[in-house]
């Protein structure tokens, strides 16, 4: 297997969601040009990596297991696993660039080296991690497009699980956060497909959250509003 799938050119790549949103602070704008481009991967994009050459991530981080987090929202959880774990990389990957702005003043705060950022669509990041590079991945309460017309454009559909599992190492683990049961529904019928089993062996492995979990402002939100979260553990076959 290549360490690289073979992808289509970026404008045949559809994105949907938000890329910016409120105007920055001016604090914000300086992490923004003072700090994204030091935490980067390396060469992501097709203009800066147009051969896709897979990401030399062991050079950067050393040996530490590499973790990702798909969509980190604001940052809170990748900052609690980085500060709960300095023996681990974790990579993020975010078009918000909000989101990119608040997770670089927490990164400032805590004084943390063991992350790193992609500002834009995972997609891209996946199509230049080495394959089975991964050791854990997060996918904490993605974009529910709840509309039926638009569930292919959720996370758990082939376009996004293939290239995961392509870089997830085997027996590696995938954490799924949702509120939302239909996103449930959708994780339960396709994740499996792409070659994970989903662990859970009783209603508490759904609705009690991870030891080490820290719950971010989506889940504080939909407690407010009465949604119930689920916590889905599958792993790499």
């Amino acid at each position: 297997m290549s360490d690289t799938h073979d992808t289509p050119p970026p404008e045949w790549r559809n994105f949907y969601g938000r890329r910016h949103g409120k105007t920055l602070k001016d604090a914000q704008k300086r992490y923004l040009e003072d700090d994204l481009a030091a935490l980067s991967p390396g060469p992501v994009t097709w203009a800066e990596n147009p051969d896709r050459r897979p990401l030399d991530l062991a050079g950067r981080f050393g040996p530490k297991p590499l973790w990702l987090e798909v969509g980190f929202g604001g940052g809170e959880h990748m900052i609690h696993q980085a500060t709960l774990h300095p023996e681990v990389a974790i990579l993020g990957a975010e078009p918000f660039i909000n989101g990119v702005a608040m997770l670089l003043g927490k990164i400032r705060e805590a004084g943390l080296d063991n992350i790193a950022i992609h500002a834009g669509d995972v997609r891209d990041l996946m199509d230049v991690l080495p394959t089975g590079s991964v050791a854990k991945a997060f996918l904490l309460y993605p974009d529910p497009w709840p509309k039926k017309k638009h569930h292919r454009r959720r996370f758990v559909t082939p376009e996004h699980l293939g290239p995961l599992a392509r870089v997830l190492a085997p027996g590696a683990e995938f954490r799924v956060a949702t509120d939302i049961p239909d996103y449930v529904r959708q994780a339960l019928e396709e994740v499996p497909k792409a070659g994970f089993a989903w662990r859970a062996e009783g209603p508490a492995d759904w609705r009690r959250p991870w030891d080490d979990w820290i719950a971010t402002r989506y889940e504080q939100k939909a407690l407010r509003e009465g949604r119930v979260p689920h916590y889905l553990t599958f792993r790499r076959l």
